[in-house]
C-alpha cells in the first residue's frame, strides 16, 4: 500500500469520519453497479452497499492491507451479493460445471454495422438484457474486468478464485453476450 493509503486506512481505524466519507464516495457507486448486475434489484444493491460499508467499519482492524481498499470492499460486497442470491433458491452454477467451449451460432460483422447503430440506445438497452442473462457468477467476472477495469489479478482476489477462472469466465460471458447480440443486430447485416 502507498503512504497516502496507509494513512486512509489508519484514520478509518481511528473512525475518522472524513475518512469514511473519502472510502464511500470513492467506491460506493462502482459497488452498486456491481450488486445491481449480479441482483437486477436496486433496493437490494443500496443493502450490499450498505453492508459492505458496515462491514468496513466492523471489521477494518482485520484489514491486512494485501491488496487495496477498493478491493477488499468488491469482496466484500460479491460476498454478500451472492449470499443474497443463495438465499432465494438453491442454484447450480452452469458455466462452471462445463469445460466446453461455447460455439456461437449466430456471425455478425461487427465492423460492418454503423456506430450509429451500435451506440444506440435500443442497442445499450439490449445490451443490459444480455448482460442480465448472464449467470451471477459471469456478471460479476464482465462487470468487473470490462465495465469496472479491473485487472484479472484484482479481479481473482475479490471474487476468490484464480485467475486462470477469470480468464476463462470472462471469455464465457464475451461469447455469451456477443452470441446474444449477433442474433440482435443480424436484421441490420442483411
Amino acid at each position: 500500500m502507498t503512504e497516502t493509503a496507509n494513512d486512509l486506512v489508519d484514520a478509518l481505524r481511528q473512525r475518522d469520519p472524513d475518512a469514511l466519507t473519502t472510502v464511500f464516495n470513492t467506491h460506493a457507486d462502482k459497488i452498486y453497479r456491481l450488486a445491481v448486475s449480479i441482483l437486477h434489484d436496486e433496493v437490494q444493491a443500496d443493502g450490499v452497499v450498505q453492508n459492505t460499508f458496515l462491514a468496513l467499519i466492523k471489521h477494518i482492524d482485520r484489514f491486512e492491507g494485501r491488496a487495496d481498499i477498493g478491493t477488499w470492499l468488491y469482496r466484500v460486497a460479491y460476498n454478500e451479493c451472492m449470499g443474497r442470491i443463495r438465499k432465494q433458491r438453491p442454484q447450480v452454477d452452469l458455466d462452471t460445471l462445463f469445460d466446453d467451449e461455447l460455439m456461437p451460432t449466430s456471425f455478425v460483422d461487427w465492423n460492418t454495422l454503423p456506430d450509429a447503430i451500435l451506440g444506440s440506445s435500443e442497442a445499450m438497452n439490449e445490451m443490459q438484457t444480455a448482460i442480465k442473462k448472464l449467470s451471477p457468477s459471469l456478471q460479476a467476472v464482465f462487470m468487473l474486468r470490462d465495465v469496472e477495469d479491473l485487472s484479472t489479478a484484482q479481479t481473482a482476489h475479490i471474487l476468490d478464485i484464480s485467475e486462470s477462472a477469470v480468464k476463462v469466465r470472462l471469455h464465457r460471458a464475451r461469447l455469451a453476450l456477443r452470441e446474444h447480440l449477433a442474433h440482435y443486430f443480424e436484421e441490420y447485416t442483411h
